[in-house]
């Protein structure tokens, strides 16, 4: 069982067990030190956090996807496939909604 974190309360962090070295022009150091105490977090935390979630987009926005003959057949097949009814979602989708009434 895990304990809850009251509202304001940091998340646990992991724990880091690996380093990272990279090099920075001075300028870019300055900038990130700057933008790190804006946050009042450390330099770490934010070359961290703002890494992983640049690094989160970039993934979640994939465009290229490689498949195999099958893989690909497959694909194709399930895009010509005849779409499913779904009566609720019509339902839902075609019935007026607040901003559909005249004010």
């Amino acid at each position: 069982m895990t304990a809850r974190r009251q509202p304001g309360e940091a998340p646990e962090r992991a724990q880091r067990n690996t380093r990272m070295n990279l090099r920075a022009s001075a300028q870019q150091q300055q900038l990130i030190r700057r933008a790190a105490a804006a946050l009042d977090k450390s330099m770490t935390d934010f070359v961290l956090d703002s890494a992983a979630a640049e690094a989160e987009k970039v993934l979640a926005d994939r465009r290229w996807f490689l498949l195999d003959d099958a893989q690909w057949t497959r694909f194709e097949e399930l895009l010509d496939a005849p779409v499913e009814s779904m009566p609720r979602l019509r339902r839902t989708l075609t019935e007026p909604t607040v901003f559909d009434q005249d004010a």
